[in-house]
């Protein structure tokens, strides 16, 4: 379970907790990489962007052959056993409060998000949906208020290459482990996604006002046209 002291990490920006994940040792530092916000229909309007903190859910996805896709691409290894109890659709999981982080299965050309679970997920209380994948029906998703986050798009619904397995077990995104419970940050600001672990919230906290102080310092003695490394050298070591 995350520190009781989480939300104290909102005043921070996305660059900043992967600076200090970076620190801590943590793989990957964090970052969710190309995961970027949904493309903006311009004739929908859309409330202005804003940063969003909140724990994770996770839904892991994995391949499955079709007519249409018959050479799914190969499951990853030590994919966790199933945690589901029936056969729901995944949306109908959704936790309230949660950013929903999914993992879909590389290479595939299908979306594993459109109108429907989007629709769904707000329904229930999602806080905001990343999609290591695809996503579709952009008008739908571009007409709702939840922030929405992917790698890419297409027109092709799941079905096609790939069918849910897990929720809330530790899914894979770049060099980072996203677990049911870590700290996500959507920062539009800064085009980045962030996860901090449970239990690292704590000593990034501790660790972060240093950090950005001395970074402070650092850009107001370069303004003043002291060089970078001068620079890094008073604050930085």
């Amino acid at each position: 379970m995350a520190s009781p002291r989480w939300k104290e990490l909102y005043k921070y920006a996305a660059c900043d907790l992967a600076d200090g994940l970076l620190k801590l040792h943590v793989p990957g530092a964090g970052f969710l990489p190309d995961i970027q916000p949904l493309l903006h229909i311009t004739s929908i309007p859309k409330p202005a962007p804003k940063k969003l903190l909140a724990p994770a859910s996770t839904f892991l996805m994995i391949p499955k052959a079709t007519e249409s896709f018959p050479s799914p691409s190969p499951a990853p290894e030590g994919i966790p056993p199933s945690t589901l109890p029936d056969s729901r659709p995944y949306a109908d999981y959704t936790e309230s409060g949660t950013i929903v982080v999914i993992s879909q299965p590389t290479g595939q050309a299908c979306a594993v998000v459109g109108g429907i679970m989007a629709a769904r997920m707000s329904q229930l209380g999602a806080e905001g949906i990343v999609v290591d994948g695809r996503v579709r029906d952009l008008v739908a998703l571009n007409q709702m208020k939840l922030p929405i986050w992917s790698k890419g798009t297409s027109i092709i619904g799941a079905g096609a290459e790939t069918k849910f397995h897990a929720r809330n077990v530790p899914v894979q995104i770049g060099e980072t482990v996203v677990e049911a419970g870590d700290i996500i940050m959507i920062d539009p600001f800064e085009n980045g996604v962030v996860a901090v672990p449970q239990a690292k919230v704590d000593a990034l906290l501790e660790l972060l006002p240093r950090l950005v102080g001395a970074d402070e310092q650092v850009i107001a003695d370069v303004e003043q046209g002291v060089s970078v490394q001068e620079a890094f050298k008073k604050h930085r070591s």
